[in-house]
């Protein structure tokens, strides 16, 4: 009897919907029936509703069923799902879902295609092409690849990756650094882990072309310490790309070296700043860094460091893969290339859809997402983590780019997308952000340290009640603390706090017993 394989992700959202008790389940059940069977551990293809997602590999593609949970694997088997028969749970061809027909996969072509560890897999499905493309070239060609591109910061500053890649090539210092920033903090972001969960291999290739094209012979991985399943992965992703020489002292045999380091963040959400990481990589309490000096000319132990994070650097292969040209011709305005958005929260389809930018907050929520999980009328979405504004519904077709939005007052961020339905409180919601830039702050500045702290006190005392005079004047004190925290905070942790706070004010101040606008 052949041999069948069996796609079951080990992405650690699956995981905890049941994936690795659905694929015992299957070697168990497959055993018993005296079937031949291959279970491969892929990556999540990020349609969250339908995890844990089983592909079967048959002649006419792979054929997806979903969710499949443990006790329904015997009766896939009796409906002859391992040949692609039809079942309850049955979707298809995997990449005929609708959702996934239409996405434009660049960063994330291999997740939930193959298995996340396997070298000759990453091979066969492009891995490499855009490290060989580098070595045929020098540093200087490289980075100017990377500005023609248009490629950009995948995070909040969106700022222009070829400049960063100028600016550390062209800095003094016997060593340079190339530091991905790991330490995925946003909430409803999972992008970083779902890549470096289901195709580490490519944050690898990005990061060594970096290091190439730079003159940086060190890498350093600071991984979120609440991400195990990628730590573990990375660990042995590094291992073996290392032993297979792709990494180490002689990068694919060119005689350049590229090592690359593994370090587990400290758990805290101000380690996402870039200043602050560099401080914990060192050792130290993760504290924000005045600067200048900018990283790029004295950052990890004074070096010049190319800091990114890890969407950035595994968009990277695909530029040098492909050309630079090829990547610029996707997006919109001065954001080129695709995203990787993000959607949770109160979302009917949550999961992971790459897109140029330029498309718009309602396609993903509501042509993608569904509406709300709860059926009931969409009231808020929050774009760009936990500091970003509230979009008001207005400009629910502007597109997604980092101008923009800019240009409504909101940001695009990390692509995170979390969604309210109509009972969610704004005043909680705006209440909530103060509280937890007063938690998470490093304390380094005034305005961020105290302004969060007075922010909470002073929402609650306005959404208290009292006479108009009295309500006013904390509406007054709310917004004038907002505007100190804006522009007197060091970093982006106070700097962006008063976001979700007066966009949620300015459209809803009902929900602060405030007359409505």
């Amino acid at each position: 009897m052949s041999r069948i394989t069996v796609y079951v992700p080990r992405d650690s959202a699956a995981r905890a919907l049941g994936a690795d008790e659905t694929a015992a389940a299957l070697a168990v059940e497959a055993a018993r029936r005296g079937q031949a069977l291959e279970v491969v551990r892929n990556g999540s293809r990020g349609l969250f509703w339908l995890e844990p997602l089983l592909e079967v590999a048959t002649p006419a593609g792979r054929m997806a069923y979903g969710p499949v949970q443990a006790d329904d694997v015997p009766g896939l088997l009796d409906a002859g799902a391992l040949q692609g028969g039809a079942h309850a749970l049955g979707l298809g061809r995997v990449d005929l879902i609708p959702y996934l027909a239409v996405q434009r996969r660049e960063v994330f072509a291999r997740a939930g295609v193959t298995d996340p560890l396997s070298l000759a897999d990453y091979a066969a499905h492009g891995g490499w092409a855009g490290l060989r493309a580098a070595l045929a070239q020098d540093g200087e060609a490289v980075v100017e690849q990377v500005l023609a591109s248009g490629l950009r910061g995948r995070g909040g500053a969106a700022f222009p990756a070829g400049i960063k890649w100028r600016t550390v090539r062209g800095a003094a210092g016997a060593r340079k650094h190339i530091v991905c920033n790991a330490d995925e903090g946003d909430s409803g972001t999972f992008s970083d882990r779902m890549l470096m969960e289901g195709d580490p291999y490519a944050l690898l290739e990005g990061m060594a072309i970096a290091g190439l094209a730079v003159g940086a012979a060190e890498g350093w991985i600071y991984v979120r310490s609440e991400y195990p399943d990628a730590i573990a992965t990375l660990q042995e992703a590094v291992s073996r790309a290392t032993a297979a020489g792709r990494l180490g002292d002689s990068v694919a045999g060119s005689g350049r070296a590229f090592r690359v380091h593994l370090r587990k963040a400290a758990g805290s959400y101000v380690c996402g700043e870039e200043t602050a990481l560099l401080e914990s990589l060192e050792g130290r309490r993760g504290i924000v860094r005045a600067k200048p000096p900018l990283p790029a000319v004295a950052g990890l132990f004074g070096e010049p460091t190319l800091v990114h994070n890890v969407i950035t650097l595994a968009s990277v292969p695909p530029v040098l893969a492909q050309g630079a040209a090829a990547h610029a011709a996707l997006g919109s305005g001065r954001s080129r290339g695709t995203l990787p958005f993000q959607l949770a929260g109160n979302v009917k389809c949550g999961g992971l859809v790459e897109l140029p930018f330029g498309h718009t907050l309602r396609e993903l929520v509501f042509g993608f997402g569904g509406g709300t999980r709860s059926g009931r009328p969409v009231k808020a979405i929050q774009v760009g983590g936990p500091l970003g504004s509230y979009v008001a519904p207005q400009h629910w077709d502007v597109p997604l780019d980092y101008e923009a939005y800019a240009a409504i007052g909101a940001t695009v961020g990390h692509g995170g997308i979390v969604v309210h339905d109509d009972t969610a409180r704004m005043d909680r919601l705006a209440r909530y952000a103060m509280a937890f830039c007063a938690v998470e702050s490093c304390g380094k500045c005034t305005p961020c340290r105290i302004g969060s702290t007075r922010g909470v006190e002073v929402i609650d005392r306005l959404v208290a009640g009292g006479d108009p005079q009295a309500k006013g004047q904390q509406l007054q004190l709310l917004r004038d603390l907002c505007d100190t925290m804006t522009h007197g905070s060091l970093c982006a942790m106070g700097g962006m706090t008063p976001n979700p706070v007066l966009s949620a004010l300015a459209q809803h101040p009902e929900d602060f017993g405030l007359p409505a606008a």
